[in-house]
């Protein structure tokens, strides 16, 4: 991707971004943040590439990394996901509008509105009540069970996918508004959900192509984290200063990182694509049980979410919806 394709909404973000980074940074002499959150910026490198490149938000890869291995407190990982995320999800959004990149409207439409009131309940009234590693444990199973059921989908040689929503009627739009109510609920834990939440559904119920869900719901993803950053920096305030200074580090590199994945999964076919995220999902699964190490009971929910999402989510894809756009078949 040559500098001089790159568009321009993309370009100009990225420059006053990088801009105001760069004044801030000299004027207070903060470089020496790099040498002390090294491994927070190694992490986000990895992070925000597959926040643009899937339905995975960067936090997906940093709450557990930062929570675990670098014993930052929850809420502070979760406050600082909100932070980057509004930076790297809203350059891979800007970039994903201005390349025209196919997305689902309705899908994005309804599913931000439900997320929206999911994410203010959530914040309020769930996360006081949560154990986040319970609830780790409980979504990577999860996710991992939805990941195994699309591995299976994909293997079929007559898959039928389509690019938007066919038929869409009232209880479409309720569906959508509820899962985006659970997804930003989801959110309000760990600073990303909604997106890879809905995703599943989508592909599986809907049977929407992965290349169109991808970024439909990063641009839901970047509604959502920007809602949560301003929720948790001027409404609840408690935006701490240690999350202040891994954004701080962080910043010029999502800028670049994360609509850079979501110009490589638009590049490469449909297959890969979904391919990637299997192994994104199984990755998280393990490095999760591997930090945390469950034992007794935590193992025994891994494995009934494990085998519940396997047979809710092989259920939804046997769901048959009536259809008449045109299909495409792989």
């Amino acid at each position: 991707m040559k500098i001089k394709k790159l568009p321009w909404p993309y370009l100009c973000f990225f420059i006053i971004v990088l801009t105001c980074w760069a004044f801030y940074m000299f004027r207070t002499d903060s470089f020496y943040l790099f040498s002390k959150h090294i491994y927070a910026l190694i992490t986000m490198i990895f992070g925000s590439f597959v926040a643009g490149s899937s339905p995975e938000g960067s936090a997906a890869i940093a709450y557990p990394i930062y929570t675990l291995y670098l014993k930052i407190p929850p809420p502070v990982a979760r406050n600082f996901s909100f932070a980057i995320q509004s930076i790297g999800m809203t350059s891979a959004s800007l970039l994903i509008l201005s390349l025209k990149i196919k997305v689902e409207w309705k899908y994005i439409k309804f599913v931000t509105l439900g997320g929206i009131a999911g994410l203010v309940f959530g914040t309020w009234y769930v996360v006081p009540l949560i154990s986040p590693p319970v609830a780790k444990l409980f979504f990577v199973s999860l996710w991992l069970s939805f990941g195994m059921v699309l591995w299976a989908e994909n293997r079929k040689k007559n898959r039928v996918f389509f690019d938007a929503i066919t038929n869409f009627g009232k209880s479409d739009m309720v569906r959508l508004l509820l899962m985006g109510l659970v997804g930003g609920v989801i959110s309000s834990i760990f600073g990303t959900g909604i997106n890879i939440f809905s995703f599943c559904f989508m592909t599986i119920y809907y049977k929407i192509n992965e290349k169109v869900a991808v970024p439909s719901s990063v641009i839901i993803m970047t509604i959502e984290t920007l809602l949560g950053f301003f929720i948790h920096a001027g409404v609840v305030k408690d935006f701490s200063r240690l999350s202040f200074e891994m954004w701080l580090v962080c910043v010029p590199f999502v800028a670049v990182f994360a609509p850079l994945g979501a110009y490589v999964v638009n590049k490469v076919p449909r297959k890969a694509a979904a391919t990637f995220l299997s192994v994104i999902l199984v990755l998280q699964f393990l490095g999760a049980l591997w930090a945390l190490k469950p034992k007794g009971e935590q193992i025994v929910m891994c494995l009934v979410v494990l085998l519940g999402g396997l047979g809710i989510f092989r259920w939804v894809s046997k769901m048959e919806r009536h259809t008449h756009l045109p299909k495409e078949i792989v």
